[in-house]
């Protein structure tokens, strides 16, 4: 780094029990910097947060704060209980010369009004309080542990936003691909108690992991010792995995280029040819479905239908209806006008975003298993429940572990396990994507793309939903959904804009359009101004096409060790092709906004 470090922490030791989580870990904090922490979990990352924090102690080594340096601090369960509501939570954070009207507008730009009291807040609002309270003070120094989560798609493309317009260091455990790739300017792996670094964005880190763990490979097989850690192997999956995930990118533009022909059908035609065609092939129709509560429409005039195999995402932001919808299509509420119709012979699986499936006190492999055997039927296989654990990165010495003590990823792992071994046609994923770590989305991806029945997936990850979605059914307001072919940001590409706030007439606000000097309802757009907003919508499209042409050319098996200048120039080019997307983006936002306002 250029300048001295904010925030320095040199070979950090925490040994819980006789194990050690952190084994000479370190990161260094600039002014400015942007830092990504990513790791497996249990691999100690909040941990190495709350030590960074000053929140807990530490066996080994030495942490430096430089004199004078604010720092804020999210955690990942924030603690409201102490306030009498979430503004007088979020002023607690404030300084004696920091500006108290920010409070008040972070609060509302997150869906707060600070009356709320903490014992009424769910995980999503205290989060949101959260969020506020750290940002509030605009500190020089920002750890934030998993700041997105239990928020919904326009709470997170605010949150980003807002991030980037900050001038403050950057320390961000996160899940969200997308919002790591936006944001990170470098890279610190924790993995196996030690940290590595990489100065460059998260669009980088995989192929840069996968050479690491390849050289790690070859090395241990040159001086001929056994591979002791062959769950490091299956979790990362180097060279095969990555061969598998070119075939199932392809598989699921294929998907696509189908679902796309559908859509262009009349409508008429396919519900006059749905009853010919039901057994097995359709799994729902909708045609002309309403409903309401206590007035406001949750889904309008809704006519769509889900294929055998379809992977359709729903989104929407939190109190849009997506529930009712899962409801409604699998026919546990009715609708008060329209006609649904349900596929025959469906066997359907849920996975909830509560775990409410699982008993904290019965061991995990009782759960697997029932507990009356040690195998576990995975469809017409009978396999050993150890082996089986191991699929979903799990050690045998877990077996007899109690599900209550188990982390919220390793819980959603359980689940999932639990889930997949039963036989199913149909898979309800309920924000499958909470707690869980990079590699276990990795993984999911993986067996979703293998899994040969159809998809219906709520989900705020855009990634997550770029990568597994078919179709995309969004929230367009006021009741009304629309599908679009393709994941989330070929919806974004077809709609020219994000998700729809509930209040559906009500334009999106973010802290870069509060910081826009304020138009008066006169102003109006130039003609050039107009024509830019024209043709900015496409040249959007375009960049984003290109970043996903020049992510399938990297991901390429073999590419850097076959040809490395063609590796470099498509990571130059990768690189290029975000930061003129950040740009257009921006200007886009500028145009609208006075568009808006005349």
């Amino acid at each position: 780094m250029a300048s001295p470090p904010l925030l320095l922490l040199t070979d950090i030791r925490v040994t819980l029990g006789t194990m050690p989580l952190l084994d000479g870990a370190g990161i260094g904090v600039g002014a400015g910097e942007r830092i990504c922490l990513v790791g497996r979990n249990g691999s100690g990352k909040s941990t190495l947060l709350k030590i960074a924090s000053g929140e807990i102690a530490f066996d080994g080594g030495t942490r430096f704060l430089q004199p004078g340096t604010t720092m804020r601090y999210l955690p990942q369960e924030p603690d409201l209980s102490a306030f009498a509501n979430t503004m007088a939570y979020v002023e607690d954070g404030l300084g004696p010369n920091d500006d108290h009207y920010r409070a008040k507008y972070l609060l509302e730009q997150l869906g707060l009004t600070g009356l709320e009291k903490p014992e009424n807040l769910s995980g999503g609002e205290a989060r949101r309080a959260a969020l506020a309270r750290t940002l509030a003070p605009e500190p020089d120094l920002l750890l934030l542990d998993e700041p997105t989560n239990h928020l919904d798609l326009p709470a997170i493309e605010w949150l980003e936003s807002e991030l980037k317009s900050l001038s403050a260091g950057i320390v961000l455990i996160s899940h969200d691909r997308r919002l790591l790739e936006k944001l990170s300017r470098s890279i610190v792996w924790l993995d196996r108690g030690q940290t590595r670094r990489l100065d460059q964005s998260f669009a980088h880190f995989e192929t840069w992991r996968d050479e690491v763990l390849e050289q790690e490979e070859t090395e241990f097989h040159k001086l001929g010792r056994k591979i002791v850690r062959e769950e490091d192997w299956l979790r990362y999956g180097v060279t095969a995995r990555r061969k598998r995930n070119v075939k199932r990118v392809a598989d699921l533009a294929a998907l696509r280029r189908a679902k796309r022909e559908h859509n262009k059908q009349d409508s008429a035609a396919k519900m006059g040819a749905a009853d010919a065609v039901m057994s097995g092939k359709l799994v729902v129709v909708t045609e002309h479905v309403s409903k309401s509560y206590d007035g406001r429409p949750i889904v309008k005039n809704l006519t769509t239908r889900v294929l055998r195999g379809d992977r359709l995402g729903i989104v929407g932001p939190n109190g849009a209806g997506k529930s009712t919808l899962l409801k409604l299509f699998l026919g546990i509420e009715t609708p008060d006008e329209g006609l649904i119709k349900l596929g025959t012979n469906l066997n359907v699986i849920t996975l909830d975003q509560g775990r409410a499936a699982l008993d904290p006190v019965v061991s995990l492999a009782n759960t697997l298993t029932g507990g009356k055997t040690d195998m576990v039927q995975v469809g017409d296989q009978s396999r050993h429940v150890i082996g089986y654990m191991k699929d979903f990165l799990f050690k045998p010495e877990q077996a007899r572990t109690p599900v209550g003590t188990l982390s919220g990823g390793e819980r959603g792992r359980l689940l999932l396990a639990a889930a997949l071994a039963k036989p199913s046609n149909l898979l309800i994923l309920d924000e499958p994507t909470n707690d869980l770590d990079l590699e276990t989305l990795d993984l999911l991806q993986e067996m979703l793309g293998e899994y040969p029945g159809t998809i219906l997936l709520v989900s705020h990850d855009r990634d997550f939903l770029d990568r597994v979605a078919t179709s995309t059914l969004a929230f367009e307001g006021n009741g009304r959904w629309v599908e679009y072919a393709g994941g989330y940001s070929d919806m974004i590409a077809q709609r020219g804009e994000a998700v729809a706030k509930p209040e559906a007439a009500k334009p999106k606000t973010t802290a870069r359009t509060a910081a826009l000097p304020q138009t008066s309802a006169s102003a109006k757009l130039s003609f050039k101004e107009q024509h830019e907003l024209k043709t900015l919508t496409a040249a959007i499209a375009a960049l984003q096409a290109e970043i996903v042409k020049l992510e399938t050319t990297l991901a390429e098996p073999g590419l850097y060790n076959k040809d490395i200048k063609k590796f470099k120039t498509a990571s130059n080019a990768l690189v290029e092709a975000q930061e003129k997307l950040v740009a257009a983006e921006e200007r886009w936002l500028e145009l609208e906004v006075l568009r808006e306002a005349s």
